[in-house]
């Protein structure tokens, strides 16, 4: 198996994801293609992965920082990683899409929370929840509410 290939595909495909989340109009097909399409598809490959090779890595687990580093020394589950990083953070970014969407954040300020969260997943959620807060507090403020 060619785990370098597989790791290029679903880099490729989770950035065209971003890409479109960030830029393109907010389609139904397009949301569901990311959530039912790829994000599944990354999901599958990462299960498929870690229940072919998980468990063949000797010395390798979670219970130290020694044990997780023997397991990403294997090249399968270094690649099941990945894709669990790019599939969670692909579907916190959908999550943000969708809860900005709800208070009517414009897509200007939802840009760069959705490259943070690309770029580094818990630090663009954190961003957002924060940014969220401020920006219902200033719409209640304008509302006089």
């Amino acid at each position: 198996m060619n785990f370098e290939l597989i790791f290029s595909i679903a880099n490729t495909a989770a950035l065209i994801c971003w890409v479109a989340l960030i830029f393109l109009p907010r389609w139904p097909f397009l949301l569901m293609l990311v959530r039912n399409g790829i994000i599944l598809a990354l999901s599958l490959a990462y299960s498929a992965l870690v229940l072919v090779y998980f468990f063949r890595v000797q010395g390798g687990g979670f219970s130290s920082i020694s044990e997780v580093r023997t397991l990403f020394m294997s090249d399968p589950v270094l690649v099941a990683g990945w894709l669990h990083y790019l599939a969670f953070d692909l579907f916190v970014g959908l999550w943000i899409v969708a809860e900005a969407q709800k208070i009517q954040m414009s897509r200007l300020i939802q840009g760069p929370l959705l490259v943070l969260t690309f770029m580094f997943g818990p630090a663009g959620l954190l961003s957002f929840v924060i940014t969220r807060q401020v920006f219902q507090r200033s719409v209640a403020t304008l509302k006089g509410v």
